[in-house]
């Protein structure tokens, strides 16, 4: 061997060892990409991933909150081709949204190994588009996301792309922990897309270190080449400040389909949420804000629990003339137990309007509020029920009325958008951190408001319904009142004597006999 070639060996032996021991310098010198405009060009790494590939060298868990278009994912995929080529056995699974998307970041993986120099190869015995597997053992592998991905096999290094936007995220990380057990890591890539779900909570613990992984920010600005003309521009690329926000700023509080603007639900966090006067009931579920005050009056709306254990019966008094909220109950009890619960709460304020929803569990609940003779009991037209022919026609106070409050296909979004009008106006006060918190996890899902997976909206479906009926059944009573009132007015001849609508023999002359023997106060709805 000539002294030639032995230099020329100890010259890529050297190189071997350093390209081995420093993943930015193998990323640098040996991998090329592909970039949308330049076309073929030498992985040339900024500053910032130089620094995040040594992060996650040395941390095994890392949950990377990012800004657009750094070229993270591009960065995952070198960073895989590493632990590939200079490790033995590493097995790297990579999954996203769809097996697509996992099997880009495969295919950046092959470009870059397809362009190396033929000493830093290591042979390649299965070579697709879904898998690359070398001779050492190491391999990457593409799934896309579903429950088991990663279940039955040992993963060295579990790789999860936008882990925001996947469905089903939990389930995932659930089945992959016994793999990574044995001594694994991961990294979880993702720009923010709303709170409440996995990738939200688990890098809120780890800001916390209350779980193993290593948080890095990378926002719009950690890019030496961008700067805030860049950054306005994204504002108009875009179309949406809130869409920016998110896509740029690592924004979690602008980001997601929510329901409840971000601002709203500040608004309301910082002017009117308080905490309970009193916490009452054997559970303490029952928050108290305002006693009642019996000059004014309220309503009970009541949304009744599965009963599976994994929903809560809900319930709010609101005072009808400032439409404030003065109590909320949140708890899980039995139907019938929670109808009792609810006449002995609307009673003592002041007799309130006491409006149940009556799908499936909810006639048990409607039924001992029946069974015990609650007089101020909402009424649903028919025709919202769906069916004529209800064994609960019995209790009706007319043929084309039904107990309860029938929240049905029609009358749902109506709701929902009748509490969002009351919260972007400011025109009704919340109380209850509890409802906040709900609100914050109410999204848009497939075009259907609902909450977030893992969450539940009991309190916001029971305080939507007031909404709804404040703006339609008792807004229309108070107009038809008027128009009785006009009319009556003239009846000045008979007038002791009437015993319609209007009658003069109690002291408040703004009284209606309402059907069951006695007589309600609807002074409010003329003042």
């Amino acid at each position: 061997m000539s002294q030639n070639q032995t230099d020329l060996r100890e010259i890529i032996k050297a190189e071997y060892i350093k390209c081995a021991q420093d993943p930015a310098h193998f990323m640098k010198k040996y991998c090329y990409i592909q970039h949308p405009l330049q076309g073929k060009i030498i992985f040339n790494l900024y500053p910032f991933q130089g620094k995040v590939l040594n992060l996650w060298k040395e941390n095994p868990y890392n949950i990377v909150l990012k800004s657009r278009q750094l070229g993270i994912s591009t960065l995952s995929a070198g960073y895989s081709l590493w632990l590939m080529l200079f490790h033995r056995d590493k097995n790297i699974l990579c999954i996203a949204t769809k097996q697509e998307t996992a099997k880009n970041m495969v295919t950046k993986v092959k470009f870059m190994f397809d362009n190396l120099p033929n000493w830093l190869k290591v042979q390649a015995i299965e070579n697709n588009k879904l898998t690359l597997r070398l001779a050492n053992g190491s391999q990457i592998k593409a799934v896309s996301a579903a429950g088991d991905a990663g279940r039955s096999e040992a993963v060295s290094l579990l790789l999860i792309d936008e882990a925001a936007f996947i469905e089903g995220i939990d389930s995932i990380w659930a089945s992959a922990q016994q793999t990574l057990a044995t001594g694994g890591g991961a990294i979880v890539l993702s720009t923010p897309y709303g709170t409440g779900n996995w990738f939200h909570k688990t890098w809120v613990a780890a800001e916390a270190n209350d779980n193993d992984f290593l948080p890095i920010k990378l926002p719009w600005y950690v890019h030496p080449e961008r700067d805030e003309a860049w950054r306005k521009k994204q504002d108009e690329l875009l179309g949406d400040p809130r869409l920016a926000a998110q896509e740029c700023d690592c924004d979690f509080s602008t980001s997601g389909d929510v329901v409840f603007y971000p601002e709203w639900i500040e608004f309301i966090k910082e002017t009117t949420i308080q905490e309970p006067v009193e916490r009452r009931g054997v559970d303490k579920n029952l928050w108290v804000w305002e006693s009642p005050n019996y000059t004014q009056n309220y309503m009970v709306l009541a949304d009744v629990a599965r009963g599976d254990g994994k929903d809560f019966s809900a319930a709010h008094v609101i005072h009808i003339e400032t439409n404030t909220q003065v109590a909320e109950y949140k708890g899980q009890m039995p139907p019938k137990e929670f109808g009792y619960f609810l006449v002995s709460l609307a009673t003592e304020y002041n007799d309130a309007l006491l409006v149940i929803e009556n799908a499936n569990v909810g006639w048990s609940t409607l039924d001992s509020a029946i069974e015990r003779g609650y007089r101020n009991l909402y009424y649903s037209p028919k025709s919202d029920s769906g069916n004529s022919d209800s064994y609960f026609d019995q209790f009706s106070d007319h043929s084309k009325m039904t107990p309860g409050f029938t929240m049905s296909l029609r009358t749902r979004p109506l709701v929902i958008n009748k509490f969002r009008e009351y919260i972007g106006d400011k025109s009704v006060t919340i109380k209850s951190k509890r409802l906040l918190e709900e609100m914050k996890v109410f999204i848009w899902k497939n075009g259907r408001p609902e909450a977030q997976s893992g969450y539940n909206d009991d309190l916001i479906m029971s305080f939507a319904t007031g909404m709804y009926l404040r703006d339609t059944s008792l807004k229309f009573k108070s107009q038809n009142l008027e128009m009785s009132r006009a009319t009556l007015g003239n009846m000045s001849v008979n007038r002791t004597g009437f015993t319609g609508a209007y009658n003069n023999s109690v002291a408040n002359p703004y009284s209606i006999q309402n059907g069951m023997g006695g007589a309600e106060d609807i002074s409010w709805l003329i003042r």
